[in-house]
């Protein structure tokens, strides 16, 4: 804490010290005169809940004698440290996390929920609580400070002092503070504790500001008055038994305050009686008025008060009662709803309303006003009033003086803050909004994946950008419904990070997209112009209820969306979203995820709230049947049922809790019959146990808890977090394996791994993020959490350490989502509470100022687009309810044309009916055929359809007909389906132009096949199948443990010289830096002519058959779907001029009804309906009927011209004419029927007019009105008919012209595409000429590289047995120096049998010196210095003539000394013998080596020999590739080729680039540049560390050699002579003392091993050992003995080990 900045006397300094180190929670208050007790008195009609918490208080006689002595004052000048009370985030300890892991950047949100949440200090500043910080917010700069609650539980409210000099900040949590802070300096200034419980809601000071009074929030409902400035509680009660909402005093009375709240409001008196100070309260009674929740209310100066109500009225209380309601006239309430703040300022008295008015009453008609009749109303208008805006809910309203004008700041309940003017004068200014936020909680959130922008959504109905680098609000957009759900689309789906899909409660999904309008050309010059602009793409509705998941698929293909219904919806992403289809879900969709590109297969996460995962592949939208619904019905699902297992968790954790507890207890009395039995008392007899509690029954929670979030760990498997009863863990469940799943219902799938959250049982994790290897969790609470991982992979020990901070507010200010930035610099948090956070990670030092966040730019053609249709009504159908709607209507449409057509065949029939027998009435009688002849004919052909004439004529023709079709087929399968296209041409109506469809041939299956590549699915299995083999090698090739120690000694001198004799010598170079120069060397850029004599092709550029084969396939396939699309925009053209004419037809039938009625002057010509040419029905010359076949029939009977004809009767003849010409007829009977109908319309309407003509011989004046409206309706009717004919014929042309430029446009790039398809065709040619004599080079490349590599394998292998071979060498060399050693030791100092037994040592048989002889030639040249010395005393000692009794001892020789020489020798010799086999075998190996190595030359000289070959005939084959020309159309302003200003005629010496190309070339001349100057720099840089390095080896060779001069001189003083420690170390080793320490080990592990079966044999046999006191005396003796034998063994082996390393040693 600081100190004070003033000390006054001694007194006064004392005070200050007795303050700085403890001061009290609770201080007596008032004067040395008054009595330091706390009563309160209440009302009789108070609850009994109040009587209880309102008993005397009474004070201990501690305080009363403190409370004589003088009192102690805190100084006015003593502040506290902000640094010390304010919370910091809580960190575990010994975990390593950084304190400032996370730092508050930006708070965007504002919580306008709360009753009053804004505070004006002065004209630039507003105070306001977001979470746990009072954000300061400046006017005019938009900049923030931020205050820190102490406790990091919240905040409940801020006062502001009457001076503005202080404000009070009440706090939240666990006996939480009342802060008070000084302005503008923001110290904190004196911390009221002990007022209350859980939590402050509201605070107020007198008018003085001496006195403070508090309310508490549940349980205890506290009111508290304070002398805050001394920190001393004065007074207190409870206030209520509900929840109170305000506290405030009097501004006439200091002794009068009031509390409102749930359905009450009191009124509180501060008496002085002869027990003391007293606070008396009094309830108000609402009597016959219904009973109310009170907001807002004001203390009149006569000791009334004005309160309002739930209905919008006002209540005038006095004496504890309702004097009169005041309303508007005709009973109209004074607001529409509750009033939330009265204020009287200047003798007027204002309301604020939750309706948007604020209105001014006359406070003199107020005041003294009184009910006139039983109703208790009084009627009165407001004098003035002012309407806020739209949408606007007041909540509460402060006043501040600006330049000596009064503002009154206003807080709307939807999130806005506005400044309002209430002087209501000619210049009163209108209400202007200062700031604007999200209303309610904060429904989703999702940052860009390409810049600094964070979109947020909440059921406000608006979806909003941030821009959180400039920490400003740049666009927004408002809709009819909430949004619930919203994901920004990744840049696989929209590269400029413009797309946003937003989810709404009525289950519509919008696409909206966020674009710079600074970009588009008409908008870029107006003033004024916002920094982002939003604009709705497309909207579609998948949903019935609230949409909550939005997903993209990782590649971006397939976009999924989840609701409340659940369903879950899948669309192609493209410039439209498609729907694919849906799939129903067991319960309300959760949460959705993909799965990472990690996981070889795509597949979809579905969490459901009830406790169900489901896991789908994505589906592909070509197998969709989407006919008749988009249900998908086949899709393979995995279904997991999370059956909860926290209980048996926890009865587990019981059971091991009671178990060690009993082991606890069984120890302790253990040891006491010890102490017993040790004092030789007797052990008395056991009192029974005491029966145990029965461990609680395994519960499982009848409603399944709900699941909050999860995420992938593996395929197949993920974390769950859950919350309700199963909260406090994370899960790890995975799929059942089983194809075959039961129904999800009656699953009860249960986790495979748990891990325990610390304090989560009542805060489990609402959302989880991964960032920078760190796990964010947002809690329940409104904490955030930060879990360091090493990987993504979770345990137990990973989740232990964490860091966690409380952001948002505790209650209500749960975390709804944790989004990093694209680039993982900041964190972005938003609560319920309706507060946005940013936050930078780790330091805030490391961002850079000059980082911006990039409004995506337009796209092209947005201003010509239309704009997208929006879906408003929130109870409009659903796609599948569409769908579902089409289908009906098709079905019945189907059906209406089937009996449509069924009728007109009906009447066909009659109408030829009819017409036969007017033709048999025609004929005369004897001819016509009788009624009874009509019937017997007709039942004659009932009974025998099939006749036996017309079945003999089917049999007689049946070859020919089957002849005919057979040909007819074959003409139809070579000319027509070979064609997917026929040429169709279609013309224009008024003009002359036209527009041609591509005569297009059906493209080859084979340019469809899919050709195997190499997917990502291959490579990653490839790399986790080789992580998995390097495990096993790794695995595998695990040394012993045992073995290292025993090989550690005898290694290091061989290791330490290897090290020594590998350094690097001078000229050597990085291999990293080689091989970067390679790379470089074979990468660097190549700009040489494909026709120049030294170019060659790069392996890579090799062009073979089968890649220009595919090209050429790849080119047809393109060019095919060019003209295909165009084609498809010919076709629906040719279509709409057939409902344009059908259309023309209909208006010009209307045309005619309505020249009907206007005279023939009047009539203006009918436009001419537009004709059909046979060129633009094609397909119309393949259709034939009955008369066509006849037609047919007749001619080639004429061309034949038959020789016989048919003699037939003429009466006959008469009749087959005339039933020839009823066929012909029938078609045009109905035609005619209908001019004949049209005929007497018209007949009737010309009599009409003829009758109308006679009648209106004498109009009269209104007849004449009529007529006359009635032709001016006529004449303008048929104006707009021909207009509209007109429109649609001109529409028409126009867009056959605008197709016919596309048409043009694309026949110019069909062009180019038929001369390079020509170009790559000839190419093809060349190379299938060249293609055999390539494979076979090719192939000898092949060969010789199988062979290299076979080569290289043997060489490896070689060498690696070569290196066997030398350590076994240097093993037995070491051996060898070893035994000499030991001979060494043996002989002791001064023995004067030394030379003898030396002479004994090296004697050879004779056998042997051959063999040494001849070895002696191939001895290795890495033997040391001391081994050639060796060799040499060898030689002399067997070159000497004396011959030496190997059996007999000198005299006074040791015996046993001798003995030893003896086997020593023989050990010497069998080394030896061995040492020899094995350097014949390195000589081996040494020349199979070189063979090896001399065919390895050969092989790669071969190689080089047969890739030059190969390169050199690719050369050739490019030159007769270059020799091939190739047509390049230019324009002329292309042509940048002039000599002497002109354009040659010769273009052989010029190049054809692309525009790219050549800029590139220009641009990489200034990068090259800028490269040269760059390596220079570095060049110098390195040239100079160069010379530092010699400079340091120099100095660093002098440092060595003064080393080496006092190394010298040291030995030789403490040895006598130069002493080679290494040679020393080597011979040092005792093979038998590593032997030892080796069984030293295994025993050690032996008796561990016993130990523990006996402790286990003990601990089993425990309670039988407490039964029977001896036998368990005896055992635990026996037990005891074993172990100190054990023990002795282990010593004793300890003991010889390191009696023979002392000898070794001597």
């Amino acid at each position: 804490m600081s100190s004070p900045n003033e000390q006054e006397g001694a007194d006064e300094k004392a005070a200050e010290e007795e303050s700085k180190s403890s001061l009290p929670e609770e201080s007596p208050a008032g004067e040395e005169e008054e009595e330091d007790v706390e009563h309160v008195d209440t009302d009789t009609e108070s609850i009994a809940d109040d009587l209880e918490e309102q008993d005397n208080i009474e004070v201990s006689p501690k305080e009363e004698k403190s409370s004589e002595k003088e009192e102690k004052k805190i100084s006015e000048t003593f502040f506290y440290s902000y640094e010390d009370i304010c919370s910091r985030p809580f960190v575990t300890e010994d975990s390593g996390i950084p304190i400032n892991l996370l730092t508050l950047k930006y708070s965007f949100g504002y919580d306008c929920i709360r009753s009053v949440n804004l505070m004006v200090m002065d004209s630039q500043s507003l105070l306001y609580v977001a979470g746990n910080q009072v954000v300061i917010l400046d006017l005019k700069t938009k900049s923030q400070s931020y205050l820190r609650s102490s406790s990091g539980g919240g905040i409940g409210f801020i006062a502001a002092h009457p001076t503005k000099q202080y404000f009070a900040v009440g706090e939240k949590g666990e006996k939480p503070n009342l802060i008070i802070y000084d302005y503008p300096s923001l110290r904190p200034y004196r911390i009221l504790r002990g007022g209350t419980k859980k939590g402050y809601v509201f605070g107020d000071f007198n008018h003085t500001g001496t006195l403070l009074a508090s309310i508490g929030s549940s349980p205890d409902y506290m009111l508290t008055i304070w002398d805050w400035k001394q920190e001393k509680i004065v007074l207190r009660s409870k206030a209520f038994s509900q929840d109170v909402y305000r506290v405030t005093f009097s501004p006439d009375n200091e002794e009068q305050l009031t509390t409102a709240g749930v359905g009450h409001i009191r009124f509180w008196k501060m008496a002085h009686t002869f027990t003391g100070l007293k606070l008396q309260g009094a309830l108000g009674r609402f009597g016959k008025t219904a009973v109310t929740d009170i907001i807002g209310y004001v203390e009149l100066p006569d000791g009334k008060v004005i309160s309002g109500a739930e209905w919008g009225n006002l209540l005038l209380w006095e004496g504890g009662l309702i004097k009169v309601e005041l309303c508007r006239a005709g009973h109209k309430p004074c607001h529409n709803g509750p009033v939330s703040q009265i204020v009287l300022d200047e003798g007027e008295l204002v309301t604020v309303g939750k309706d948007g008015f604020i209105r001014v009453w006359n406070f003199e008609a107020v005041d003294p006003a009184d009910s006139v009749d039983e109703t208790g109303l009084l009627e009165m208008e407001p004098m003035n009033e002012l309407r806020v805006g739209k949408n606007v809910s007041l909540s509460f309203m402060c006043k501040i003086h600006d330049c000596g004008q009064p503002f009154w700041y206003a807080q709307d309940a939807n999130g806005k803050i506005w400044k309002l003017d209430l002087t209501f004068s000619n210049i009163t200014r209108d209400p202007e909004c200062l700031c604007t936020f999200h209303s309610r909680r904060i429904e989703a959130m999702s940052v860009s994946p390409m810049t600094y922008l964070v979109a947020t959504t909440a059921l406000d109905r608006s979806v909003r950008i941030y821009d959180f680098i400039s920490n400003s609000q740049q666009s927004e957009i408002q809709f009819k419904q909430g949004g619930t759900a919203l994901s920004w689309a990744p840049d696989v789906v929209n590269p400029t990070g413009s797309l946003i899909a937003v989810g709404f409660e009525d289950g519509v999904v919008r696409i909206i997209e966020v674009y710079d309008p600074k970009g588009l050309p008409t908008l870029a010059e107006r003033p004024n112009i916002r920094n982002a602009e939003i604009n709705l793409k497309q909207a579609f509705k998948p949903h019935t209820t609230a949409v909550t998941a939005l997903a993209y698929e990782r590649n971006g293909d397939v976009f999924a969306t989840g609701s409340k219904d659940k369903t879950v919806f899948f669309f192609a992403v493209e410039d439209e979203y498609k729907p694919i289809g849906f799939i129903h879900v067991p319960g309300p969709v959760q949460a959705l995820q993909w799965s990472p590109p990690s996981h070889v297969a795509s597949m979809l996460l579905i969490l459901c709230e009830n406790g169900y995962v489901l896991q789908v592949p994505a589906p592909l939208p070509e197998k969709q049947e989407t006919a008749s619904t988009y249900h998908i019905k086949n899709l393979p699902t995995q279904y997991f049922h999370f059956y909860s297992i926290k209980s048996r968790i926890k009865l587990e954790e019981e059971v091991a809790l009671r178990e060690r507890k009993k082991q606890e207890k069984e120890k302790a009395k253990l040891e006491w019959i010890k102490q017993l039995q040790e004092m030789g008392k007797e052990v008395e007899e056991e009192e029974p146990e005491e029966e145990e509690e029965p461990l609680p029954s395994i519960y499982i929670p009848e409603e399944p808890s709900p699941i909050l979030c999860g995420f992938y760990s593996a395929p197949g498997k993920f974390w769950l977090s859950l919350g309700g009863y199963d909260s406090g863990f994370l899960y790890h469940c995975a799929f059942s394996s089983d194809e075959h799943q039961e129904d999800p219902e009656n699953r009860q799938d249960e986790p495979f791994e748990v891990i325990p959250i610390e304090d989560t049982d009542d805060n489990p994790i609402h959302q989880i993020s991964f960032c920078r290897l760190l796990m964010f969790c947002g809690m329940q609470n409104g904490a955030l959490r930060v879990y360091p991982l090493q990987d993504k992979d979770l345990s137990v020990n990973t989740l232990k350490a964490y860091w966690s901070f409380s952001v948002h507010d505790n209650d209500y200010g749960q975390i709804r989502g944790i989004c990093c930035s694209y680039d993982d610099r900041f964190l972005i948090t938003c609560g319920g509470d309706g507060n946005i956070f940013t936050f930078n990670i780790l330091s805030p030092e490391d961002v850079q100022e000059e980082l911006k966040a990039k409004i995506p730019p337009p796209r092209r053609g947005l201003l010509k687009e239309k704009a997208a249709e929006d879906i408003e009504d929130p109870s409009a159908c659903n796609i599948e309810e569409v769908k579902q709607k089409k289908e009906y209507e098709r079905i019945m449409k189907e059906a209406e044309d089937k009996k449509s057509k069924k009728r007109e065949e009906l009447i066909a029939l009659r109408q030829e009916f009819l017409f036969l027998l007017q033709k048999n009435q025609e004929l005369p009688k004897h001819m016509q055929l009788q009624r009874e002849v009509h019937l017997l004919f007709k039942s004659h052909l009932l009974l025998k359809k099939p006749s036996k004439i017309i079945q003999l004529v089917e049999k007689e023709l049946a070859w020919e007909h089957e002849k005919h079709l057979i040909g007819l087929q074959k003409l139809q399968n070579w000319f027509r389906d070979s064609l997917e296209f026929e040429t169709v041409v279609v013309h224009a109506i008024q003009s002359n132009h036209q527009i041609s469809t591509y005569r297009l041939a059906a493209v080859s299956e084979k340019y469809y096949q899919d050709k195997e590549r190499p997917s990502w699915k291959k490579t990653v299995l490839k790399r986790a199948w080789k992580k998995e083999e390097k495990k096993e090698i790794i695995r595998d090739r695990k040394p012993d443990k045992l073995m290292s120690k025993v090989q550690k000694p005898t290694t290091r001198f061989i290791k330490r010289k290897r090290e020594y004799e590998s350094k690097p010598s001078d000229d050597y170079e990085d291999p990293r830096d080689v091989q970067a120069i390679k790379e470089a060397q074979e990468n660097m850029g190549c700009y040489k002519l494909k026709t120049a004599t030294d170019y060659r092709v790069p392996q890579y550029k090799y062009m073979n058959t089968e890649k220009k084969t595919m090209q050429l396939a790849s080119l047809e396939v393109l060019i095919y779907k060019k003209k295909v699309n165009m084609n498809k925009q010919i076709m629906s053209l040719r279509d709409l001029k057939v409902s344009i004419i059908e259309e023309i037809k209909c208006l010009l039938q209307e045309l005619k009804s309505v020249q009907a009625a206007l005279d023939l002057s009047e009539c203006l010509p009918l436009p001419l309906i537009p004709q059909l040419h046979p060129e633009e029905f094609p397909e119309k010359r393949f259709e034939y009927d009955h008369d066509i076949l006849l037609k047919f029939k007749e001619e080639q009977a004429a061309k034949a011209k038959l020789q016989e004809q048919l003699e037939e009767s003429p009466s006959s003849v008469a009749f087959r004419h005339s039933f020839k010409s009823s066929y012909k007829e029938i078609g045009s009977l109905q035609q005619t029927a209908s001019s004949h109908t049209m005929k007497r319309s018209s007949s009737m309407v010309t009599e009409q007019q003829k009758i109308f003509v006679i009648e209106k011989a004498e109009p009269t004046e209104i007849e004449l009105e009529i007529l006359k409206k009635e032709k001016i309706k006529n004449l303008y009717l048929q104006k707009t008919l021909i207009n509209k004919i007109n429109a649609l014929i001109t529409n028409f042309d126009a867009e056959l012209r605008f197709l016919r430029h596309k048409k043009l446009q694309l026949d110019v790039q069909m062009k180019y595409a038929d001369l390079s398809y020509i170009t790559w065709f000839e190419e093809l040619l060349i190379l299938k000429n060249a293609e055999k004599n390539e494979n076979i080079l090719q192939g000898h490349v092949n060969t010789l590289q199988s062979e290299q590599e076979a080569m290289q394998s043997k060489l490896n292998s070689c060498l690696a047995q070569m290196e066997d071979k030398k350590s076994e060498i240097v093993k037995l060399q070491e051996c060898e120096k070893a035994l000499y050693a030991s001979f060494q030791a043996s002989l002791g100092e001064n023995n004067e049998f030394a030379h003898f037994l030396t002479k004994v040592l090296m004697k050879k048989f004779s056998s042997m010196k051959k063999k040494v002889e001849t070895d002696e030639k191939d001895e290795s040249e890495e033997e040391s210095d001391e081994e050639s010395s060796l060799e040499s005393d060898e030689e002399d000692s067997g070159s000497e003539e004396e011959i030496f009794d190997i059996s007999v001892c000198p005299e006074n020789c040791d015996k046993a000394l001798f003995q030893n020489t003896i086997q020593l020798r023989e050990k010497r010799l069998d080394i030896k013998e061995a040492l020899m086999r094995e350097k014949k075998v390195a000589a081996k190996l040494r020349k199979e080596y070189d063979v090896l190595f001399e065919k390895a030359k050969s092989i790669e000289y071969s190689l080089n020999t047969a890739e030059k070959e190969l390169d050199i005939f690719q050369w050739k084959k490019q030159q007769k590739l270059n020799d091939l020309y190739v047509v390049v159309p230019l324009k002329l302003h292309q042509v940048e080729y002039f000599f002497n200003g002109e354009i040659p005629r010769d273009f052989s010496q010029a190049l054809v680039f692309t525009n790219q190309s050549l800029e590139y070339l220009q641009k990489r001349i200034i990068d090259l540049h800028h490269e040269k100057l760059m390596q220079r720099k570095i060049y110098k840089k390195a040239q100079k560390q160069h010379k530092q390095l010699v400079q340091d080896k120099k100095e660093m060779e002098i440092t060595i050699q003064h080393l080496e001069e006092k190394c010298y001189q040291l030995m030789m003083l403490k040895f006598g002579r130069v002493v080679d420690f290494e040679a020393v170390q080597a011979r040092s080793v005792n093979i038998r003392l590593e032997e030892l320490e080796l069984q030293i080990i295994e025993k050690e592990y032996e008796h561990s091993q016993e130990i523990k079966e006996c402790m286990v044999r003990y601990k089993n046999g425990r309670r039988v050992y407490v039964s029977l006191g001896l036998l368990f005396a005896v055992g635990n003796a026996l037990l005891l003995r074993k172990v100190s034998l054990v023990s002795f063994n282990t010593a004793y082996i300890w003991i010889c080990c390191k009696v023979c390393m002392m000898n070794s040693r001597k």
